[in-house]
């Protein structure tokens, strides 16, 4: 029989890593299986740079934690070496920092993820990736608000110019 000491510890393991599911803005899983260690030292320095967690976890851990918080259709992607980027704040920037550093390293590949509580496939987590920052998105939207007003501005000084030159 096992120890009550480790299937407690097993149990808040669980518990953390639910808890993490559930308040993260985004979950990537990713196969580092091939990785050297000077690659996932860069790695990990990269996704702590950006206020990311990321893990090495047990499948079966994981699987618990999906089904504790009704995520299960991720346990598809629970197979072999599983690495874990929790972002609780921006929901792109894992998926961007691992999606770049899987082009330049073939040993790690996109599994798969949640986000904004909602099971997403590699593909996804790859279109995501892809996506500007928040900031590129919110200068591209003010672009576009500001468009007609410079138009209607330059329209108002063409007319005030022509009116000038008949003057």
């Amino acid at each position: 029989m096992a120890n009550a000491k480790v299937i407690q510890a097993k149990q808040d393991a669980v518990n953390v890593i639910a808890s993490k599911l559930q308040n993260s803005a985004s979950t990537v899983v990713a196969d580092y299986r091939g990785l050297n260690v000077a690659q996932a030292t860069e790695l990990r320095k990269q996704l702590r740079e950006a206020g990311v967690d990321f893990q090495v976890l047990k499948n079966s851990l994981v699987r618990r934690a999906t089904a504790a918080t009704e995520l299960t259709d991720l346990d598809a992607v629970l197979t072999g070496p599983t690495a874990v980027a929790f972002s609780e704040t921006d929901a792109v920037v894992a998926a961007k920092i691992l999606n770049d550093f899987a082009k330049k390293n073939d040993a790690l590949k996109l599994k798969g993820g949640v986000v904004e509580g909602r099971v997403v496939d590699a593909d996804q987590v790859k279109a995501l990736a892809e996506l500007p920052s928040r900031e590129g998105l919110l200068s591209m939207l003010l672009s576009v608000l500001q468009a007609p007003i410079r138009n209607f501005a330059l329209a108002v000084k063409a007319v005030a110019e022509k009116e000038e030159q008949s003057a």
